[in-house]
Parts: structure tokens; sequence; C-alpha cells
């Protein structure tokens, strides 16, 4: 294995999935198709619900800060990695490797609180339909979006500086799509065993509080619905549930591999394949799911792009 000294100067060797795939030139080409229907399908619906005037509402609100986190998201990671494949160059200076792990941990840790306000969006729409516009009045929802931004940003933020300020000096090689924290610990020539416990720690707390509102909310939901006297009212409420469910099944399913495994039960062709179906696969699936059963959002679909087209 070849040894160096990490210095702010130098620079690291992501050896992602291309790279080590034995068809680099089908994947390459499926990622891309990909991550320009992650771009398409996630910018048409930031445009829908900006220009719709009948999507201003709370649930579209939240709707479009997950597309637009989702947008970011794969931006960070996907462009470099179809770069440096088919320029043959797959090295990251050290600034930059910092920057992307805390780009990937702040847009991902937003998502994650997001989904869980998402949930609760749904349970007062569902439970108390009547206080729904106070409960979720523009100023609470701007709130709820500027606290996932602030938060998920805060601990980006201490975990990138943290993880960096360790020296790497057993390989320049991080056997990972993008940089993030278990793969770098890995390359580090000092004990990170206690900083890799408050990892699991705090990753564990960042996904389980979330997804503790977000079960206990859809089993509220879930009593409301079979107590509805209209057989419509359920058909449409399990609609819009389920999509939700769909994607927050995918976020928590790959997060749940990254960061809550023990880090003995991780190998690096398991992290490859988990990051490329939450960098690239996700983003690209989730404005569908959420679109494709929602009469509004394609009415709003159809109306825009007729007024445009």
């Amino acid at each position: 294995m070849e040894h160096w000294n990490s210095t702010p100067g130098s620079g690291f060797i992501l050896v992602g999935i291309l790279t080590a795939s034995g068809s680099p030139g089908l994947l390459c080409t499926t990622i891309a198709v990909l991550y320009m229907l992650a771009l398409t399908s996630n910018g048409l619906l930031l445009l829908v619900i900006t220009v719709d005037a009948r999507l201003h509402a709370p649930m579209y609100l939240l709707l479009g800060q997950l597309s637009l986190m989702d947008l970011l998201f794969t931006s960070v990671v996907t462009p470099k990695a179809l770069v440096d494949f088919l320029l043959g160059e797959s090295t990251i200076s050290f600034g930059g490797c910092a920057l992307q792990m805390f780009l990937a941990l702040a847009l991902g840790g937003a998502e994650d609180l997001l989904l869980a306000f998402m949930a609760y969006d749904r349970y007062v729409a569902i439970c108390h339909p009547l206080s729904y516009m106070v409960l979720m009045r523009p100023g609470v929802c701007w709130l709820l979006v500027a606290t996932s931004w602030v938060l998920a940003s805060l601990n980006a933020l201490g975990h990138t500086l943290y993880t960096m300020h360790y020296p790497f000096c057993r390989s320049r090689k991080i056997s990972h799509l993008l940089c993030e924290i278990p793969p770098l610990l890995k390359l580090a020539c000092a004990d990170t065993s206690r900083y890799e416990l408050m990892v699991y720690v705090t990753g564990v707390t960042f996904l389980l509080l979330p997804l503790s509102v977000i079960v206990a909310s859809y089993a509220l939901i879930l009593l409301t619905v079979l107590h509805m006297p209209s057989s419509e009212g359920r058909r449409k409420a399990l609609v819009t549930c389920s999509s939700h469910l769909t994607v927050v099944g995918m976020f928590y399913g790959a997060a749940t591999v990254m960061y809550v495994l023990p880090s003995s039960l991780h190998s690096p062709g398991q992290d490859r394949i988990t990051s490329v179906f939450y960098t690239v696969v996700t983003p690209a699936l989730n404005p569908l799911i959420y679109s494709l059963r929602n009469k509004e959002v394609l009415g709003a679909w159809r109306r825009v792009l007729g007024r445009y087209l």
C-alpha cells in the first residue's frame, strides 16, 4: 500500500464504482442518463411549483425544497465522477474533498429533517384539516425549512472539520464515489475509534429522531384514514402518503447502510453501490414518485408546459 502524509495542498484518489466496474462504459452511460433525468425532473417540478399558483400550498413548498436538495445533492457528486471517468483522472484536492464532504452531509441531513417535516405536514392535513392553514401557515413552513438547512449545515460543518483534522498517511485512495466519513477514516494514521463511535451515535440520532416523527405521524394518519366515511377521501390520503413513504424508505435504507451499520459490516463494493443509489438513483426517482400519482402536480405540469411550449 502506498504511504503518504496528507497536507492541505495534497489530494486523494476517488476509486468509485465507475473505476472498479467490470463494464464502466455501460455504467457511465446509465449514471449519465439518470443524472440528466434527475436534473430535468427536479428542475421541472421546481418550475411548476414556483409558477403555478394552485401549488402555492405548504405541502408543495416542502416538496419544492426536497427537489432542490435532491438536485444539489446529485450535482455535488455525479458531474465530477463522470468527468473524472471520461478524462481518466480521479484525483480530488484536500480542500475539494472537505467541501464535497460538507455539502453532501449538509444536503443529506437537511433532506433527513425535511422528510420528517413533510410527514408532520401530512399528519396535520389529514388529522386536523380545519386547523391546517393555521398550523402550517407560510411562516411556520419557512421556519421548518430553515431549521432543516441550519441544523444540517452545523452538523456537517462539525463533522467535516473534525474528520479532516486527522493525518492521512495509509493511502491516497478512497474506495468510494465521494468523500465521506467512513471511507476517509480508514485512511487515517491515528486512533479514530472514539470518533467513529461519535459518528455512529450522531448518525443514529440524526436518523432515528426524524424517523420516529415519521412513524408516529403515519400511525396517527392510518388511524384517521380507517375512520373516514368517504372511500374517495381514504384513497386520496393513501395515495399521497404512499408516495412519501416510498421516498422515506429509499432514503433511510441507504442512510442506514452507510451510517448506522457497524464499520465491520462495511465493504468497499457495498459502499460504492449504496453511494450510487442515494446520490444518483434516488434524486432521479423522487420527483417521478411524487408527480405520477398526484393529479394536482400532473395538471400543473400540463398547464406550465402548455404555456411555454
